[in-house]
């Protein structure tokens, strides 16, 4: 059996990944940076949605992401409101016409069908090759996490302990 380049096979998909990204921003009068701070914050939690966890994820710099949030507010897709009990604190929203632009950017055409082929071949794969390919990454890159595992919808309590229920990692019971 030949052995697999899986850096090859990741930087080919994520260039596929880019090109649709680009597509659909163009069509729709958006950055791809744009696209992927409101893809983000659909998914962060109330910790992880300040303009410095949202720069540490995308590993740009604070001042591209302080131009996009700008930007993107002014369009009227994200909101920031200062935190309740720190006001020097910002967290991010994004308001329902946000929403409705990530919905329409995602899931496109290119990954659609992507999926039924997967689906038709291999009816048996799951995500973990998937997820044990970007926890790799990330331990190799040195991430940091996303989000705080204990707040995250995804924490898990097993009979061993503590579970991320999105990459199935075992966690620290800290």
């Amino acid at each position: 059996m030949q052995k697999v380049d899986v850096y090859k096979l990741i930087e080919r998909m994520a260039a596929l990944i880019r090109s649709e990204e680009r597509k659909r921003c163009t069509e729709m009068g958006l950055q791809v940076v744009h696209l992927q701070v409101m893809d983000y914050l659909s998914r962060c939690n109330r910790y992880s949605n300040t303009p410095v966890a949202l720069t540490n994820y995308l590993g740009m710099t604070k001042g591209t992401v302080s131009q996009t949030l700008l930007l993107l507010e002014r369009k009227g897709f994200i909101i920031k409101e200062a935190d309740l009990a720190d006001k020097r604190m910002v967290h991010l929203y994004l308001t329902e016409e946000g929403k409705l632009m990530l919905s329409q950017a995602y899931p496109s055409d290119l990954f659609s069908n992507a999926g039924l082929f997967l689906e038709e071949h291999n009816p048996d794969l799951t995500e973990e090759p998937f997820i044990n390919a970007l926890t790799a990454l990330q331990k190799a890159h040195k991430s940091n996490s996303f989000g705080l595992c204990k707040t995250c919808k995804f924490f898990t309590h097993t009979n061993d302990g503590f579970l991320c229920g999105l990459t199935k990692e075992t966690l620290d019971p800290k």
